[in-house]
């Protein structure tokens, strides 16, 4: 059905800047997208969500300000802008998609794409 395969991750130092793509192939696509993000013994959390019909998002507060999610719908890929990155922003980011609702929670997606690494040395 959906295939979600996100890129971009990378190493780079605190303060620099990296952008995620998340490409969907496959008929079937989700009105929402979001990207949540994993760091070695910790779970899974939200970071950013956008609607796919207007563009409405939502953000975690730990990225409010420094990254930016945005869509191109004729490609069908969703971006990640992370700016000013932390150490703590170090993880596995993951795409994901629902039809569900702009939502928080791991459980409402049911499409998560492999994964991408992104570590930021201080």
């Amino acid at each position: 059905q959906v295939q979600l395969v996100e890129s971009g991750g990378g190493l780079v130092q605190a303060g620099d800047s990296l952008r995620l793509s998340c490409a969907a192939s496959g008929r079937t696509f989700r009105s929402y997208s979001g990207w949540f993000r994993q760091a070695p013994g910790k779970e899974r959390k939200f970071v950013a969500g956008i609607r796919r019909t207007d563009g409405i998002t939502r953000y975690a507060d730990s990225v409010k300000g420094r990254f930016t999610i945005s869509r191109d719908n004729a490609k069908n890929t969703v971006y990640l802008q992370m700016n000013s990155l932390k150490p703590e922003d170090t993880a596995v980011y993951y795409c994901a998609a629902t039809e569900v609702g702009l939502s928080d929670y791991v459980s409402s997606y049911d499409y998560w794409g492999q994964g991408t690494q992104v570590t930021v040395s201080s």
